[in-house]
């Protein structure tokens, strides 16, 4: 039998890939990459990049070709067999990239070519992949006692099977819930979109009436639309203890425990390496210089926006017990009361603007903001294997008519399909003998789907985090670097890879952009100046509220991992509530469990890194300064920041990156604008 996960050709096979072929490639893969660097050690004394970094970078190349899908569907398209293919692959996988880190032949191979008279001739992309791989060898251990190393090498093994057991249990405890519902009254409140997405979710399960999930596009509009006030409590409830210890399924797949073990096996192995704790290892390949840098950067954003965040609370109380006879404002009537005030006081809802959204018109304005910003062309690609119907795939084509990468755009939520919205690589951009192997990626957004004969509708917020998804993308696809470690969004310090995203966001509120993007699904309409004049003054509508929230995951994550103790554990719901009596106005209550579905930390790449979002928004708001100052779609602005930031992915750090774009160093200032804040 032919394994599909083995094969040549660059993009997968989809069609073709079974659960059952996953151990089977990834075994022979690893097998053959081990005794291919060994041969290659072996054959040589005197190293260069020709003779050991270019034929490395293949055998890794073949190795991520096979994972990427796999990786992939196991988070779009889980299955009970590809659940147990691919968490069988984990420790395999952990061991053999944690053996590499360790190699002391390799290691030396390295070192030979950095210190020799080959790395002054290299280019400043080159030498960044030696720079990168060395200081990834320390950071795997290569100068520890084989005994130590054997302990760090089975944490990395530990560590990769906890972090997926997160991500599972709270996708299992999210698609277990379901709350069907009989009785249309219930319903009060909601708008037909929602009705309809819970009529339809129904239909599927063949159930009567309709069916609410804890899935975000039946979710949020409760939480935020339901006059049923013990409605929104039950969902509240049921999502805020997910896959936790409280709530209506407690204890059946808690993540209490995976956090604990999570917590203390990062803490042991930062101090293998001698770091005081996580956050200065995690800090070892970020900005960020130190952790103190870190925790005043966030407590200073805090201390700017918590009174403003304090001042929007009280006048939502104030307004839901002036209007509607509310004494004791609880954590599930905020989303609805600040609807109901921001239709009050702006005439506007986020369902109002829906209809100018439909989802054909908001891809052909993005892909025209690109082309107008960036000179490149978007075009869709038939063809090519996907692994939904509702997947589609789209090459991007710059000025001069040359193919710059593809990506595959994922937009509705579904049964066991991971919740939020990412990008992730599926092939990095480098050189080969056959010529530039170009990049692609993969775009996932969870929106509300299509209901009935309608087209899918976003809401204005759906239409930001796809402009987000679409920077990462552009990041990643418009490099011009041929060395796959350093190419697109690999080798940029986590906590600058959000500036491209945070950036593209800006222009979801140009009005000139709108222009392209935005018009009635039925009439053809453009948005009318006053709604679009009614968005504009609700923009920074609670941003003092928002602002805090984030600054309250930043900070928890930061000082959960500075603070770890190993005689008193992570005192995961301790830490949490100290961080919020620092910065939070909005208080839940005792049961909320939000630590244990926090994938961003525990099954992401953000432990001791969440901060970064914040980090990057001050370039990314400053860097969005320079149109500000030029014009929205001033084209020699926008070129600057392809050739700056685009297309130099990581083969550089993002500081010299963004001084080049903008001429300076970042200033705070533009965020606070930005986002309604005095300075």
């Amino acid at each position: 039998m032919t394994n599909p996960l083995l094969a040549t050709a660059d993009l997968p096979s989809y069609a073709a890939i079974r659960a059952e072929h996953v151990e089977p490639a990834i075994d022979r893969l690893l097998a053959e990459n081990r005794a291919a660097i060994e041969r290659l050690l072996a054959a040589n004394t005197d190293y260069s990049w020709e003779n050991l970094i270019r034929p490395l970078e293949d055998l890794e190349d073949r190795l991520s070709k096979a994972w990427s899908p796999v990786n992939h569907l196991h988070s779009v398209q889980d299955s009970e067999e590809l659940r147990t293919a691919y968490n069988a692959c984990l420790p395999k996988l952990s061991a053999y990239y944690t053996a590499l880190g360790q190699h002391q032949g390799l290691y030396r191979a390295y070192h030979q070519i950095a210190t020799g008279p080959e790395y002054d001739r290299l280019d400043a992309a080159q030498r960044k992949v030696i720079d990168d791989a060395l200081r990834d060898f320390r950071l795997s251990g290569i100068a520890l006692p084989a005994e130590q190393q054997a302990r760090f090498q089975a944490i990395q093994q530990e560590l990769s099977q906890l972090n997926a057991k997160f991500s599972e249990n709270v996708l299992d405890a999210t698609q277990a819930w379901t709350k069907p519902i009989s009785d249309e009254a219930q319903l009060a409140g909601l708008p037909e979109s929602a009705r309809a997405l819970a009529r339809q979710a129904a239909q599927q399960r063949e159930l009567s009436g309709w069916l609410l999930t804890l899935e975000l596009p039946s979710y949020l509009p409760v939480l935020n639309y339901a006059d049923h006030r013990e409605l929104r409590r039950e969902l509240y409830d049921a999502y805020c203890t997910r896959a936790s210890d409280q709530g209506p399924n407690a204890g059946r797949w808690d993540n209490g425990p995976v956090m604990e073990r999570i917590l203390a096996l990062r803490h042991e192995l930062a101090q293998l390496l001698g770091f005081r704790d996580y956050t200065e290892y995690s800090l070892a390949t970020k900005m960020a210089d130190s952790p103190q840098q870190v925790l005043d950067f966030l407590s200073d954003l805090a201390r700017r926006a918590r009174p403003q965040a304090q001042r929007e609370l009280d006048e939502l109380r104030d307004f839901a017990r002036e209007q509607f006879g509310v004494e004791q404002l609880e954590v599930w009537d905020i989303g609805y009361y600040s609807e109901k005030l921001r239709q009050h006081r702006y005439q506007l809802s986020q369902e109002e603007l829906r209809p100018y959204f439909p989802v054909n018109r908001v891809l052909s304005g993005l892909f025209a903001v690109a082309q107008r910003l960036f000179g490149v062309t978007i075009r869709p690609v038939e063809g090519v294997e996907v692994w939904h119907p509702d997947v589609r795939v789209y090459q991007i084509v710059d000025a001069a008519g040359s193919q710059r990468g593809q990506f595959y755009l994922d937009l509705f939520a579904r049964q066991h399909k991971r919740g939020g919205a990412w990008m992730d690589g599926c092939l990095a951009r480098r050189w080969t003998p056959a010529g530039v192997r170009l990049p692609a990626a993969y775009l996932v957004c969870n929106f509300t789907p299509p209901v009935g004969d309608d087209p899918a509708l976003l809401t204005h917020s759906e239409v930001l985090t796809m402009f987000h998804e679409f920077g990462h993308g552009l990041h990643h696809l418009l490099t011009q670097v041929n060395y796959s470690p350093v190419a697109g969004v690999h080798g940029v310090e986590w906590d600058a890879v959000e500036l491209p995203s945070q950036f593209l966001e800006n222009w979801c509120w140009s009005r000139e952009a709108l222009a392209l993007l935005a018009e009635h699904y039925r009439t053809g309409e453009p948005l009318p100046e006053e709604l679009y004049q009614r968005m504009l003054a609700a923009k920074h509508f609670q941003a003092g509220i928002f602002m805090v929230r984030q600054l309250e995951f930043g900070l928890f994550d930061f000082r959960l991992h500075r603070e770890y103790d190993p005689a008193r554990g992570g005192r995961v719901q301790e830490v949490l509530e100290t961080v919020r009596q620092q910065v939070a106005v909005i208080v839940p209550p005792p049961s909320n469990r939000f630590a244990h579905a926090f994938t961003h930390i525990f099954a992401g790449g953000y432990a001791a890194g969440y901060y970064s979002y914040k980090w990057a928004e001050v370039l990314s708001a400053d860097a969005f300064s320079a149109f500000e100052e030029n014009g929205i779609f001033d084209a020699a602005t926008g070129a600057r920041f392809r050739g700056s930031i685009l297309e130099v992915g990581g083969s550089r750090p993002a500081l010299s990156s963004f001084v080049e774009f903008r001429g300076r160093e970042p200033q705070i200032e533009p965020l606070l604008r930005a986002n309604g804040i005095a300075a």
